[in-house]
């Protein structure tokens, strides 16, 4: 019976997961299918190419609190910490691997779409420790800034992850369980941006945030030197 139950939460844990808010938050403010749109992901950082900063951020926000809630979810059934763990992770694939979002490939072949997984990743650590909240809110925002690439902000939350979790383990606050959940999330992140990584490698990655403020600066400055020497 307690199989049947931790199932059942896991098959739940994944529906939610599966929510495409990014689909829907585009839809209800610009129209637009952001699955043609650029990278086609549900996630924030593609709602905000396909209608702007307020689609990202509330995608963003919605994705985070449908993992959170998984783990909130599983904490009122069970005592079983393994199960607390595995609901977020279930949230991710979902998030992921939508079943709302099944399609076929070129190749004639069923898939299912979704987002890469970070936000959906950081709601699952909020839901086992609230206050983590504190550390991978600024320091996600500051890893996308510097670096300008989504898709290693997107990596650095579950290495944040294990690194929170970790530190809290070996003091005795928490679980190494949690430590897990991180190892976890941040394979299905890999996984899920192999297409990034790739585009990393060939110098061919979307950037965002400073360094291309400070391309355009660059080129800018180079413009007048140019209209000046003319």
């Amino acid at each position: 019976m307690l199989v049947l139950m931790d199932a059942g939460l896991l098959l739940v844990s994944y529906l939610i997961g599966s929510i495409p808010f990014g689909l829907m938050v585009v839809k209800l403010l610009s129209g637009k299918d952001i699955r043609t749109i650029a990278s086609g992901r549900t996630g924030g950082t593609n709602a905000m190419r396909a209608a702007g900063p307020w689609a990202g951020l509330l995608t963003a926000v919605l994705d985070v609190l449908k993992a959170a809630a998984t783990v909130w979810l599983s904490q009122a059934v069970t005592p079983n910490v393994w199960i607390h763990i595995l609901a977020p992770i279930a949230a991710v694939i979902g998030n992921n691997y939508s079943l709302f979002l099944v399609e076929r490939n070129p190749q004639g072949r069923l898939q299912l779409r979704g987002g890469a997984g970070g936000a959906a990743a950081g709601g699952g650590a909020l839901g086992l420790w609230p206050p983590v909240a504190f550390f991978l809110v600024p320091l996600g925002f500051l890893m996308w800034y510097l670096t300008g690439y989504a898709s290693v902000t997107t990596l650095s939350i579950g290495l944040l992850t294990i690194l929170i979790f970790g530190v809290r383990a070996s003091l005795g606050l928490g679980p190494w369980v949690y430590v897990f959940y991180g190892m976890l999330v941040e394979l299905l992140m890999v996984w899920g941006l192999r297409p990034n990584l790739k585009r990393l490698r060939d110098g061919t990655e979307r950037r965002h945030g400073l360094p291309v403020k400070l391309q355009k600066l660059k080129e800018e400055r180079q413009a007048k030197k140019a209209g000046k020497q003319g």
